[in-house]
């Protein structure tokens, strides 16, 4: 028996809107598309789209960003709605969060049961700085009907140790919700993404933001994806199990083996996660600045 998981990423691209009904719909439109998928996701800050209802945007601020946080609630409310109607879990990208006096760039995945599972992003990067997030300091797994999943948020793909955490907890597919403002920004974390697949031969969900919506808020570069280990036992040689049109908005699912993961761990061409664990007594011995 297999532990099939279907997975779905909703490449969104940011545009004005007129208000949150207009931002509701446009969800919904694209959880229309991922029915039957057991987890959706959406990508990284798309609720800065939000920050275009207020009066005279364009000649806001950046720092002023953080404003979007008056829309948590409704935030929350609809995501939870949704997952419990469509019986989904439902990663909603990440949000600008208020947390005590800090503001904490945070993903959010909605059970169908009414769970709510949350990860801070523990490695801001450096334009966030623009609009003062702070980082969260934990990397924790959750464990899910059909797989055990963790996030890592956009730059975080990039910091080996964020996914080698979630895999050494048991974590079988990454959730990675990003915004990247240029196509350089993209294949960093692309690669990154790819590279972490092959590590820790794990599944990793690519879910990227699009858009050009105008200053103050910044573009965005998409081509989302799901990605797997580059190994003999997928057809696809290149590890790209499914894969969006760049910088379109739609929706790309694909379909992922969980079972599989632990028969290419033991008897893969490569046994990176098995091998990587084997020599772990060697690595605090090696000269590094870390």
């Amino acid at each position: 028996m297999t532990r099939n998981v279907t997975i779905s990423a909703c490449q969104y691209l940011v545009r004005p809107i007129s208000g949150f009904e207009e931002f509701r719909a446009r969800v919904r439109s694209l959880l229309d598309e991922a029915s039957g998928s057991d987890i959706v996701l959406f990508p990284e800050l798309f609720t800065i789209e939000l920050f275009t209802t207020y009066k005279d945007w364009q000649k806001l601020p950046i720092s002023e960003l953080v404003r979007i946080d008056e829309f948590t609630d409704a935030y929350v409310d609809l995501f939870k709605e949704e997952a419990r109607k469509r019986g989904q879990y439902i990663a909603g990208g990440s949000h600008l969060l208020k947390v005590g006096d800090r503001f904490e760039n945070i993903a959010h995945l909605f059970g169908p049961d009414g769970s709510l599972f949350k990860h801070s992003k523990t490695h801001i990067f450096p334009a966030e700085a623009n609009w003062s997030t702070s980082e969260g300091d934990k990397m924790e797994v959750c464990q899910l009907p059909f797989a055990k999943v963790g996030f890592n948020i956009c730059y975080e793909a990039e910091i080996p140790e964020c996914s080698a955490s979630l895999t050494e907890q048991g974590a079988e597919i990454v959730l990675c919700p990003s915004a990247t403002f240029t196509e350089q920004g993209f294949w960093r974390v692309r690669h990154c993404a790819q590279s972490r697949c092959i590590e820790n031969q794990v599944y990793f969900a690519h879910c990227c933001l699009g858009g050009q919506p105008g200053a103050p808020l910044p573009n965005a570069w998409a081509r989302s994806s799901v990605l797997g280990p580059c190994d003999t036992i997928w057809d696809n040689p290149a590890g790209i199990i499914a894969e969006a049109e760049a910088n379109r908005e739609m929706v790309v699912s694909g379909t992922v083996d969980i079972d599989k993961l632990y028969d290419n761990r033991e008897r893969g061409a490569a046994t990176t996660f098995k091998d990587r664990r084997r020599q772990a007594h060697l690595y605090k011995a090696w000269p590094t600045h870390l």
